[in-house]
């Protein structure tokens, strides 16, 4: 099954191994113990100061951190507003995909982009796949995914594992959703974002990535 949850072991295949949701409430601190070769920030909602070493930032929402220098580890010094942390760990390569957030909500009319669905949509994201691996945090809300033809309900703490080539899609929410995306190591012809058998050639996906 490609959703895994919050201190749960990652399907063998992935190169994010661990993720976590970290929530602080205005003037507290945090210190992560170092977990994976490479680590990502993202910053859900909020703001804070975040020292990477000896660099210190002022991190406000969708603020997007990595840290790859092994003996070097992230720290919340000052948490300024209430803030949501994810934070994402593993051992992807150089040349990545996109990261951030986005929102799920459902829509006034359904406007698809993306390839034909045999399923009942309500929001605007597009069925689509990738020429990488990618993962779905969800940090706030409710809803259904579909990831390589199989429908799965997700909410908060919830990460959707998926492989490269496989068509996934957001059809579905009943509470609106926030979530972080993270798409690790380019392959194949190495294209970037939303790919469509229909404008792009139809996917490959690799099976054994499910």
């Amino acid at each position: 099954m490609p959703v895994f949850k919050i201190g749960k072991e990652a399907p063998a295949w992935c190169e994010m191994k661990h993720f976590e949701i970290v929530r602080l409430a205005k003037g507290s601190r945090h210190t992560f113990d170092r977990v994976g070769k490479k680590e990502k920030l993202i910053i859900g909602q909020g703001r804070c100061l975040i020292s990477l070493g000896e660099q210190q930032i002022d991190a406000e929402e969708r603020a997007n951190l990595d840290l790859s220098e092994p003996d070097k580890a992230f720290r919340v010094d000052e948490v300024l507003s209430d803030t949501v942390l994810i934070r994402m760990c593993g051992d992807w390569g150089e040349e990545i995909g996109g990261s951030g957030l986005f929102n799920v909500t459902k829509a006034e009319s359904v406007v698809e982009r993306g390839d034909p669905t045999h399923y009942h949509k309500e929001t605007n994201i597009d069925n689509h796949y990738h020429d990488c691996d990618e993962y779905w945090i969800i940090f706030e809300g409710k809803g259904v995914v579909v990831s390589e033809g199989n429908s799965y309900e997700v909410g908060p703490g919830d990460c959707l594992a998926i492989g490269m080539g496989h068509h996934h899609d957001f059809p579905l929410v009943s509470e609106p959703v926030k979530a972080v995306y993270f798409e690790t190591t380019l392959q194949g012809n190495k294209r970037r974002g939303h790919l469509w058998n229909h404008t792009h050639g139809a996917a490959e996906p690799i099976k054994e990535r499910v």
